[in-house]
C-alpha cells in the first residue's frame, strides 16, 4: 500500500510539473515556427491543461484500466465546475459572459447528451472513438475560424508575451523532457492507483474520479485562481469551459480507440446525471436576473463547492464501504 501511495503521490507532483513544462516548450516551439499567437493560444494554451489528463487516460487504456481513464475524464469534469469554478468564485466572483451562454455553453451541453447517447449501452467502441474524435474536430476548426474572423472567444487564451522570448533550443528541450517525464509520471500514477483499488476492494472507477481526477485537475485549478485573481473571468471560466470539451470528447476518444471497452453502468446513472446537472446549474447561475448581468458570486460558488464535496463523500464512502 505505501508503495502504491508513494507512486500517485510522486506521480502527481510530477505530472503537474512536466504538463507545465511540456506545455511552455509546446508553444515556444510553436512560436519559433511560425505559428500564429492566436492559434497558439486556442490550440496549445487553451486545452494544454487537459494534457494530464489525456496521457493519463491514455496510459491506463493500454494498461487495460478502463475505469481510471474514464472515471479521470468525467471526475475531472466534475472538479472542474464543482471544486475549481466554486473555489475561484469564492476567491473573485466570475462575470458570465454573454457568449459563453450562446455559443460555449450550449456546445457543452450538446456534447454531454451526445455522450450519454454513446454510454448508453455500456461500450465504447472503435465508431464511438471516431464520433467523439471527429466532433472534437469539427469544434476546433469552428473555434478557430471564430477565433480567426471574429472576435476571440471565452476558449481563447491570450498568448503570454514572454513565450516568444523563449530560445528554440530551450523550448525544445522542455518539450521533450516535459513529454518524457510527463508519460513516465502517468505510469507511476496509473500504477498507484490500480494497487490502490486492487487493496481497498473498489473499482477502478472511483480511484479515477476520485484521487486521479483531482490530481489531473490541479493545472485548470491553479490557472483558474490566477485568471480570477487578475480579473479575467472569460479567462477563468474558459479554462473549464474548454478542459470539459476536451476531456469528454479527446481524452475519452483517445481511450477507447487505443481499447475499446465495457463501461461500468454507474458511470452513466451516477456520474453522467451529476455532470450534466452541474453544466446545467452554470447556465441558471449564467443568466442575470432583473437586468443585472450573469455572475457566478461567491453564495454560488459556496453551492458548487458543497455539491462538488458531498459528491466525493459518497464515493469516499464507497470506498470505505467495502472493508467495513
Amino acid at each position: 500500500m505505501i508503495p502504491a501511495l508513494s507512486a500517485v503521490v510522486l506521480g502527481l507532483i510530477f505530472l503537474v510539473w512536466s504538463a507545465d513544462r511540456f506545455v511552455a516548450g509546446a508553444s515556444g516551439t510553436a512560436t519559433h515556427f511560425g505559428m500564429p499567437p492566436l492559434l497558439i493560444g486556442m490550440i496549445i494554451l487553451g486545452f494544454g491543461t487537459s494534457v494530464p489528463e489525456m496521457v493519463v487516460s491514455a496510459l491506463a487504456a493500454l494498461q487495460d484500466s478502463p475505469g481510471i481513464a474514464l472515471g479521470n475524464a468525467y471526475g475531472s469534469n466534475i472538479a472542474n465546475i464543482g471544486l475549481i469554478l466554486g473555489t475561484t468564485a469564492l476567491i473573485s466572483p466570475i462575470a458570465v459572459h454573454p457568449s459563453v451562454l450562446r455559443r460555449e455553453l450550449p456546445i457543452l451541453s450538446v456534447v454531454t447528451i451526445f455522450s450519454v447517447f454513446l454510454l448508453w449501452d455500456h461500450y465504447l467502441g472503435i465508431m464511438d472513438a471516431v464520433l467523439l474524435l471527429g466532433l472534437f474536430f469539427v469544434i476546433m476548426a469552428w473555434t478557430i475560424h471564430q477565433g480567426l474572423t471574429c472576435v476571440p472567444e471565452a476558449l481563447i487564451k491570450d498568448v503570454p508575451p514572454d513565450i516568444g522570448a523563449m530560445p528554440w533550443k530551450r523550448a525544445l528541450f522542455w518539450l521533450l523532457l516535459g513529454l518524457v517525464v510527463l508519460i513516465i509520471s502517468s505510469r507511476s500514477l496509473v500504477w498507484g492507483a490500480v494497487e490502490i483499488a486492487r487493496f481497498l476492494g473498489v473499482s477502478d472507477v472511483i480511484i479515477g474520479l476520485t484521487i486521479v481526477s483531482i490530481g489531473t485537475s490541479l493545472p485548470e485549478l491553479a490557472s483558474s485562481i490566477a485568471a480570477a485573481g487578475k480579473g479575467e473571468h472569460d479567462m477563468a471560466l474558459g479554462n473549464v469551459l474548454g478542459s470539459n470539451l476536451f476531456n469528454t470528447l479527446a481524452v475519452v476518444g483517445i481511450a477507447c480507440a487505443i481499447k475499446p471497452f465495457e463501461t461500468a453502468p454507474e458511470i452513466l446513472t451516477r456520474d453522467m446525471v451529476v455532470m450534466g446537472a452541474l453544466t446545467a446549474v452554470i447556465f441558471f447561475m449564467g443568466y442575470g436576473f432583473r437586468g443585472r448581468p450573469g455572475r457566478i458570486n461567491r453564495m454560488s460558488g459556496s453551492v458548487l463547492l458543497a455539491a462538488y464535496v458531498c459528491y466525493t463523500g459518497f464515493l469516499v464512502t464507497t470506498m470505505i464501504r467495502p472493508q467495513v
